[in-house]
């Protein structure tokens, strides 16, 4: 193993320990994706779902290892399809914030931006974590300063997507709350402030000229990939984003928290990784296509297969 490897790796340990809840600390990598099975939904006395009520655990977080709470990835609506059911959309949000509010105790609100709704946190460390972790939920998520925002659309159902939202906020706010200690928020909040001065966050850009300029930049960034790991790529399926092909699970799984330990936004539906791709913030491709480059040669010198 070089030495430039074995410090990449040293210094990745030291990240993770410092982003994962205690119980995963130094043991993240012996989490299996095997999940506990959904919860059945709970009813209040007035007929209203008792988001509060409905779990007594979760399974381990995507972002140690666990399984995603979405095998795909849940997407905020479209502005049209929110134009054409505007009335739907609001039912939508209104239940999302009223589940998310029980959950947590946390102010929820529609966002100005048309496919999301808003949280207010309790700090820029916790909104960033989150939006890190439920996105590994496959769960789409952003944040801006403390604000997390999570999606929603008026074809979602209650049982189905509604739920999906609330139950992978309530999963990460569960450790986040519960799990992390405050000296250990802190010490995550003053990280990803450090991560920011290395390298760029670079998330998965959903405005309207990035998913519309965004193929040219994958097709690019595939190249470098391959070009670098011999790994195959698929067509991008999701705006924003481009799946890679991995040899097993264990792979993806450890390639998806590397990267989001090195500043790069990552999920992974089964074996395929997915990779964010972002005009602004990564023009070129190079930021993702050099850490995946980086994290590929010490997934091999660990040993991961």
């Amino acid at each position: 193993m070089g030495t430039d490897v074995h410090d990449t790796l040293e210094a990745l340990d030291a990240r993770l320990n410092t982003l994962l809840p205690e119980t995963y600390r130094d043991v993240y990598e012996e989490v299996q994706p095997i999940s506990m099975g959904s919860a059945a939904l709970k009813y209040d006395a007035g007929g209203q779902v008792a988001w509060d009520q409905i779990w007594g655990s979760f399974c381990d977080l995507a972002m140690a290892g666990g399984p995603p709470h979405k095998g795909t990835l849940l997407e905020p609506g479209t502005e049209a399809d929110i134009d054409a059911q505007f009335g739907r959309y609001d039912e939508v949000c209104e239940e999302i914030c009223r589940g998310i509010k029980l959950v947590s105790g946390l102010r929820a609100y529609v966002a100005p931006t048309p496919g999301w709704v808003c949280v207010t946190c309790l700090g820029d460390g916790m909104a960033g974590w989150l939006a890190r972790a439920i996105v590994m939920e496959n769960v789409a998520a952003r944040r801006r300063g403390a604000i997390l925002e999570l999606p929603a659309a008026p074809h979602f159902r209650l049982e189905k997507e509604i739920k999906n939202v609330i139950t992978s906020f309530a999963k990460t706010c569960h450790y986040w709350v519960g799990h992390i200690p405050h000296d250990q928020q802190q010490a995550i909040a003053e990280l990803l402030v450090t991560m920011e001065r290395e390298s760029r966050f670079v998330e998965p850009d959903l405005s309207r000229s990035g998913v519309t300029g965004g193929r040219a930049l994958a097709a690019t960034i595939a190249a470098l990939i391959h070009r670098d790991t011999g790994l195959q790529t698929s067509s991008p399926q999701y705006a924003g984003w481009l799946g890679v092909e991995c040899p097993s699970v264990r792979f993806a799984v450890w390639m998806m928290r590397a990267l989001v330990a090195s500043n790069v936004l990552s999920r992974r539906e089964g074996t395929v990784l997915f990779v964010p791709v972002n005009a602004v913030t990564d023009p070129g491709g190079t930021i993702v296509a050099k850490a995946v480059g980086r994290i590929y040669r010490c997934a091999s010198a660990r040993g991961v297969r």
